[in-house]
């Protein structure tokens, strides 16, 4: 094609498209309402030779027209880790009263779209890395990623190349083609954000937080968080060093190099915090849909923040199910069935506000909402400095006001995890909490079973007497919870469970039912409240950090 004529074509077309997306009303002005965009199914498989280079590409291209007003939102395929793309689809269009217009296909996607972006960024497909830096580059040139078979479609689209990494990065390490990244891009990137991009690994990658990266023009990495990859680890210490002291590293670690455990005991000791995963979907465009004029997060509490409740000799049971609103399992069947507390991820409050709005708009009686995880955003105290967690923990504290909760969820895994080593806490810990949140009714540790408590002033911290797995059978989940409750006999036992994200609350109302009469599921505020009121537990926490040993007191 004629390279004006191209050029000539492209202007009118992203004319056109500015027209449709920001509609009579001139710029993008902060208000859902009329609006307009346009909506896309991508399909499942996310492997190199599968669809992994076309939803490459499409992310990429999301996050470019993104940066220009809400544009582009997906719905992901059945089996992805946050099922909700779908019902925050239809509460966009039907609440929010945005109108989508329907992509079919890539082709589509890119006549529609290709005139926000710059041009083409080409990834190596023969090596996976490759892709995370060609991220980097789509946010800081506007150049959409793609594999050498999409190429012909960004020139027939009169889209220039901007960099091609083919054949540029055989036979290095990772650390040598991030560090290669760093000294080219490093500069020109975000402070406030990055991302790594890991999780899946080997043949797969699972970019939906690719967007919101793109959008922000974040550097993109997997680094190792084990102090064993020495040099992979200095760089990212590098990374954490040069970025602001309220910066947020998105994404995820690398199920191939580290744990959770190492990665996000590393944030932490720089006093940032985590936002997951790398699965999180259309960040870029629910970053820009406020709540609607007037509307204001109300929790679904049970009793108020002063009263006293006095438990009866029976056994007490709460589920909070954990991990940002059960990840998927707030569509899953049952949510209303039985009295149950949901893991709130609190930066989504000014991250997603609109999807945070939909949440609480949509949650019942029984959905109560707490803060989390050991301050604003995923992180472990026991690493963070002193000085820097204080700070925190008076962030998520305002935080909680904002959403309306009263109970606060500690998590620590620098030590170990729900099999190894210990998810306790020090008495220097848990004085900073108490501290920090005066307005917090109680406190809950854990992800699997731990072994901290105390109580001051009526207001319990609890950890975790059991962990529920998605995969337990119901009869051995039965079984176990029966024999925890014969092996404590002292009356009121206040069992605290944990439900793994994905588990559907019809599964867990279902075990819970067969516990016996003297069993009683309860509210959590209720639950803390009865806790609080009279503790049938020793307080108990580490000596101190790296120690297996506890003290216990009579406080």
């Amino acid at each position: 094609m004629n390279t004006s004529l191209a050029r000539m074509k492209r202007s009118v077309r992203f004319a056109s498209i500015l027209v449709v997306l920001l509609g009579s009303g001139g710029l993008w002005t902060g208000s859902a309402s009329g609006q307009r965009a346009y909506v896309m199914d991508l399909p499942g498989d996310w492997t190199i030779d599968g669809d992994l280079p076309s939803n490459a590409m499409l992310i990429s291209l999301q996050g470019i027209a993104n940066k220009k007003g809400p544009a582009l939102y997906f719905r992901y395929p059945p089996g992805w880790a946050f099922k909700f793309t779908t019902p925050v689809f239809n509460y966009y269009k039907d609440e929010r009263s945005i109108s989508f217009s329907e992509l079919g296909s890539p082709e589509d996607a890119i006549a529609a779209l290709g005139g926000f972006a710059k041009g083409y960024v080409v990834w190596d497909k023969s090596v996976r890395t490759s892709l995370t830096v060609a991220f980097t580059v789509a946010g800081l040139e506007d150049a959409i990623v793609v594999s050498e078979e999409f190429v012909p479609l960004m020139e027939q689209n009169g889209l220039k190349e901007i960099e091609d990494f083919r054949g540029d990065f055989d036979g290095m390490t990772d650390y040598e083609i991030y560090s290669w990244a760093i000294d080219k891009y490093w500069a020109r990137c975000s402070r406030d954000f990055v991302i790594w991009m890991g999780g899946a690994s080997g043949k797969q990658m699972m970019p939906g937080v690719a967007d919101f990266g793109i959008y922000k023009r974040a550097f993109f990495t997997d680094l190792s968080a084990d102090p064993a990859d020495s040099l992979e680890y200095a760089l990212h210490r590098k990374i954490l060093g040069d970025m602001k002291p309220t910066a947020i590293v998105m994404g995820w670690h690398s199920y191939a190099k580290d744990t959770e455990g190492q990665h996000v005991s590393l944030i932490s000791s720089f006093g940032l915090r985590m936002e997951g995963l790398n699965t999180l979907p259309n960040a870029s465009f629910s970053n820009q849909i406020p709540t609607t004029p007037g509307f204001r997060f109300t929790n679904n509490h049970h009793i108020g923040r002063d009263a006293t409740v006095v438990p009866e000799e029976k056994v007490y049971i709460a589920a909070i199910q954990t991990d940002a609103i059960g990840i998927g399992a707030w569509e899953e069947a049952g949510r209303g069935r039985i009295p149950y507390a949901w893991e709130v991820t609190m930066n989504w409050t000014w991250l997603f506000p609109a999807q945070m709005q939909f949440f609480y708009e949509t949650a019942t009686e029984n959905d109560y909402f707490i803060g989390s995880l050991s301050g604003p955003g995923y992180m472990y105290p026991k690493p963070i400095p002193p000085d820097k967690h204080r700070a925190l923990i008076r962030e998520a504290a305002n935080l909680m006001k904002g959403l309306d909760l009263r109970v606060f969820e500690i998590m620590d895994y620098s030590e170990g995890n729900r099999y190894v080593g210990n998810i306790d806490l020090t008495r220097e810990v848990i004085d900073r909490y108490y501290a920090g949140m005066p307005d917090a009714i109680g406190f809950v540790n854990g992800y699997g079973p731990a072994n901290t408590s105390d109580v001051r002033d009526g207001r319990p911290l609890m950890s975790y007497d059991y962990y529920l797995t998605p995969t337990r059978p119901e009869r051995d989940a039965v079984l176990d919870l029966k024999e925890l409750i014969t092996l404590n006999p002292v009356r009121p036992y206040f069992l605290l469970i944990h439900v793994r994200e994905s588990s559907a609350i019809e599964r867990v109302a279902n075990i819970l039912d067969q516990l016996g009469p003297d069993v009683e599921v309860v509210p959590l505020d209720v639950f803390l409240k009865m806790a609080g009121n009279s503790p049938t537990f020793i307080p108990r926490h580490l000596k101190e950090a790296g120690a297996a040993e506890y003290i216990m007191t009579d406080e």
